[in-house]
């Protein structure tokens, strides 16, 4: 009875998980309180996930990344970067070998936020796509976090299930020889022949930027005889009859930039609107309002120096994710405004306010630099342009990496758990204010940390409940006489196949007790079996949902779906084919 309650659980979760109607974490959280009502997962364990140390060094691992932001290491590399000579392959092979190295020590999705500004700038500059060249450094991240024990959450998960099963945690670079040849592998076909079966792809409103600011403002005059007249901004929608949004005033030659909403118009104020040209004709007619001409005003007034425009990402963890501008409030609370928003590779034409944010959408912002910066932080986006809006002020670059460093040492040499070892790191890190407390929290990836709390014991209760013995012989009456690197291969396909439909760190948490009893059941060695669930739960090329990297690439890139399949397929197969014997040579069974 509860192994048929665990089996519909999960599948249930997997169907919710590929639907992606609700969050991941939602849909785990979802499943851990199923099973706790039905008593499989006893009620005291339920949240037992949160002090794992699988959780505890990914959070950690998260906060140290972005220090290392922070303390001005990124913007040093981003400007020797820039020195890289015009030949587009040199580009690449760069940009990709520099991600590939800093996701094998940071969280991949940060490693590649760092360098995606500088991508988009190399490709602006020197007249190429972007799309030539993001989903490649998106692969490179991912390649490059199987080559160490904390490059991704597969690999720590994968340790901890080794240690819990009185066989000694895997250490710092047990994964560097397989994970170092299939990512060099990996390198090497997405430099020289991957890249160039993407598509050259430019943004359809502009071949050098995604948005441009003119096209989406407009400015007209408040006259003595307007409707508008002594009305307030609230109003204007109201008489109008209309969803324009006013960006800001002009009054006697001063900007008032995005202003309250209970500012009251005046004669002679300049409106800057952003609209369309049916809503602008409406307006016109509704309001009595006179339009300015072609020329901007505004651009000429007192303060417009201190107004600049930024493209940003929303990345995974942010805390707009399906809301509206509406709901977040963003220009009452962040002072800066929403002109446009695009999604995979258009520019979405519906009003702005009542779009739902998603992971990958491109917002153009515009404000005050300071208002941006703050807007940036707290609503964790990823500026989509050369940094020249510093997150953070950049301090203490060699101290902080020296501290990363001894972190990395400390674990090598087993003088502590990699948990603690990271955790004092952070922990360093925050005290000597390389990163700010106040953003402490937000470096942390919430819900992947909530995800795999909540999965931990689902999986407990997977294998406890005989479902993984389940599954394990039919694996094994499947391979039936074969030889074992036919089970490997059987075991990594199937792995493969989820991590691309659902989070990678959740299919590590169900395939690694398989992988561990089908050792048992042949009375061989768990490593090789552990070692190729947790390679081929980074082998999630083929969809932009199945690894953070690539969602977050799919609007800069203009990718669609189908992008993804062109240049990840055959980079699939190339590293599932090649994982089984490189998994052998280094781990005899």
């Amino acid at each position: 009875m509860e192994q048929n309650i665990v089996f519909i659980t999960l599948a249930i979760a997997l169907v919710l998980f590929i639907w992606e109607k609700f969050r991941y974490d939602i849909v785990a959280l979802l499943a851990l309180f199923t099973l706790v009502v039905f008593n499989i997962i006893p009620a005291e364990n339920a949240f037992s996930g949160f002090a794992h140390p699988a959780v505890i060094t990914i959070g950690a691992i998260l906060i140290i990344s972005k220090a290392l932001d922070h303390s001005g290491l990124v913007d040093i590399t981003a400007r020797i970067l820039n020195k890289i000579g015009k030949s587009f392959l040199l580009q690449l092979i760069v940009l990709c070998v520099i991600v590939t190295i800093a996701s094998a020590f940071m969280n991949n999705i940060g490693a590649l936020g760092i360098m995606m500004p500088v991508a988009v700038q190399m490709a602006r500059r020197n007249g190429y796509a972007p799309s030539r060249i993001l989903m490649p450094i998106a692969f490179a991240s991912i390649l490059g976090g199987m080559t160490t024990l904390i490059g991704t959450p597969p690999n720590i998960i994968i340790a901890t299930f080794r240690k819990q099963n009185d066989i000694g945690a895997f250490s710092m670079f047990d994964f560097t020889p397989t994970g170092g040849i299939l990512a060099i592998a990996g390198l090497i076909f997405i430099s020289l022949v991957g890249w160039r079966f993407l598509p050259k792809r430019h943004s359809e409103d502009n071949e050098d930027n995604l948005f441009k600011i003119d096209n989406y403002t407009t400015e007209v005059t408040v006259t003595e005889d307007s409707a508008l007249n002594g009305r307030t901004l609230r109003e204007m929608n109201i008489i109008s009859n209309t969803e324009v949004l006013a960006l800001g005033l002009v009054r006697n030659g001063n900007l008032i930039y995005a202003p309250s909403s209970e500012e009251k118009l005046l004669k002679d104020d300049i409106i800057i609107l952003e609209t369309d040209s049916d809503d602008l004709k409406t307006f016109v007619n509704n309001t009595g309002v006179k339009l300015t001409g072609k020329k901007l005003v505004y651009k000429e007034s007192k303060g417009y120096g201190n107004i600049q425009g930024l493209e940003v990402v929303v990345t995974g963890g942010s805390p707009v994710i399906d809301k509206t501008a509406i709901e977040l409030n963003i220009r009452k609370i962040q002072h800066v405004n929403v002109l446009a928003i695009a999604r995979s590779e258009k520019r979405m034409r519906q009003r702005l306010g009542n779009i739902r944010l998603k992971a990958g959408d491109v917002l153009l912002l515009q404000g005050q630099r300071h208002h941006l910066k703050q807007a940036i932080t707290v609503m964790q986006l990823l500026p989509l342009a050369e940094r020249n809006i510093k997150i953070g002020n950049p301090r203490q670059p060699i101290f902080a990496l020296s501290i990363f460093l001894l972190a990395i040492l400390a674990v090598v040499f087993n003088v502590l758990a990699v948990e603690i070892a990271f955790s004092i790191a952070a922990l360093i890190m925050v005290i000597n204010k390389i990163l700010p407390m106040r953003i402490v929290y937000s470096a942390i990836d919430w819900p992947i940390i909530v995800l795999l709390a909540a999965m931990i014991p689902v999986g407990e209760a997977f294998e406890t409940s005989g479902g993984a013995d389940l599954i394990t012989q039919y694996i094994l009456t499947m391979s039936g006489e074969f030889p074992i690197w036919v089970l490997l291969l059987v075991l990594i396909t199937i792995t493969t196949i989820l991590s691309n439909v659902i989070n990678n760190a959740a299919t590590v948490i169900l395939m690694a007790p398989i992988a561990i009893k089908i050792a048992v059941e042949m009375e061989l060695s768990a490593d090789p079996f552990l070692m190729a669930v947790a390679l081929s739960a980074s082998f999630a090329f083929l969809t932009p949902i199945g690894h953070q990297s690539n969602t977050l690439v799919m609007s800069p890139g203009g990718y669609k779906f189908s992008d993804y399949w062109k240049m990840g397929l055959p980079l699939t197969l190339i590293l599932i084919i090649l994982s089984v014997p490189v998994i052998m040579f280094f781990w005899p069974v």
